[in-house]
């Protein structure tokens, strides 16, 4: 799994080495993030760890097993997803595969990273230019989390990345958009307010081609789901993208709001059925007890979590490690 921006993008150079200087920096900086999402997901691990660190597996019974399920299903781990965990580790206990309590918590923990890894968990910039079509309803931060993923290209990648302001139906996006241009250094293509998104994408596509660009990053309009329109709008403007550069997008990275809990497992299940959904934004765990949403979107879905937002510092917008989402979920 990635471990940080430059694990996360593949693209095809040699990982730079660390300075002679820094050697701890890196170890540092890690424990540090794991703090962040250690604390970003209290709520849900002070839930789990009350019961962990108690009795609950000191007694293994059905009770022992029905707890467990209702902690998970509390965290927004989903039923289907909870039901598979809880039944394997059942019957690995059973079978004395695991034995005691501090080893059953960990075999979770392990079935946890495990459930919640899947897919493709990379994002490949091999192709220039590579084109990130981004889509969620308004209010999951998707325009911040396009402005955090182009400042992470720029300033750790040092590619060159311009951003299509699709949005066209709300004004503020695409002066969100402008905003983050400015502080970025990327370059911008925009409509007018209420203009075609195709255009827009199509354009936007185009100046990536001509300017030779790295990254292109197109944010797509982002009115409720449950609008079908906006789905076959969406279908379009991926339509017109691939018309424009052939195999494009090569990315398409849904954002959810982790606070809407099995709601965001909806949408992630609407938007993967009209347009091919490869990887997940999943913002605000700072503001949620629900975490385990992460774990029911890829083990329903198949989609890999491919970023997470804990903050609203640029930093807090990370790659998903899920071994590391895992233990900041359940230890203590």
């Amino acid at each position: 799994m990635p471990r940080d921006w430059n694990d996360l993008f593949i693209t095809g150079e040699p990982t730079p080495a660390a300075a002679p200087d820094g050697e701890e920096a890196g170890p540092e900086r890690r424990r540090g993030m794991f703090k962040r999402l250690r604390e970003s997901l209290g709520k849900t691990r002070q839930a789990f760890s009350a019961e962990l660190r108690s009795t609950l597996f000191d007694t293994l019974d059905e009770h022992t097993w029905e707890r467990l399920e209702e902690l998970l299903i509390y965290a927004d781990v989903g039923a289907r997803t909870t039901a598979k965990v809880v039944g394997r580790l059942e019957a690995e206990v059973e079978e004395g595969q695991v034995a005691g309590g501090e080893a059953i918590t960990e075999r979770l923990r392990e079935l946890l990273a495990e459930t919640a890894t899947v897919g493709d968990a990379y994002i490949d910039l091999r192709r220039k230019p590579t084109v990130i079509m981004v889509a969620g309803v308004n209010g999951t931060g998707k325009t911040t989390s396009i402005g955090k993923i182009a400042w992470h290209l720029r300033q750790e990648l040092d590619r060159t990345v311009l951003m299509g302001a699709a949005d066209t139906f709300r004004a503020a996006a695409t002066e969100q958009l402008d905003e983050w241009a400015t502080r970025t250094g990327a370059g911008i293509v925009r409509g007018d307010q209420g203009s075609d998104p195709g255009a827009v994408a199509f354009d936007a596509v185009g100046a990536a081609l001509a300017r030779e660009v790295d990254v292109a990053i197109i944010d797509t309009a982002g009115r409720l789901h449950t609008q079908e329109n906006l789905l076959d709008e969406l279908k379009k403007v991926r339509r017109v993208i691939e018309k424009q550069l052939p195999g494009a997008p090569h990315e398409t990275l849904l954002v959810v709001d982790a606070t809407t809990g099995q709601n965001g497992l909806r949408q992630a299940k609407l938007f993967a059925e009209a347009v091919n959904v490869t990887g997940i934004v999943l913002t605000k765990l700072d503001g949620t007890a629900k975490g385990g949403i992460a774990l029911a979107i890829a083990e329903e879905l198949g989609i890999p979590v491919k970023l997470i937002g804990i903050g609203e510092q640029l930093e807090d917008l990370r790659p998903f490690d899920a071994d590391e989402f895992a233990s900041a979920l359940i230890s203590e």
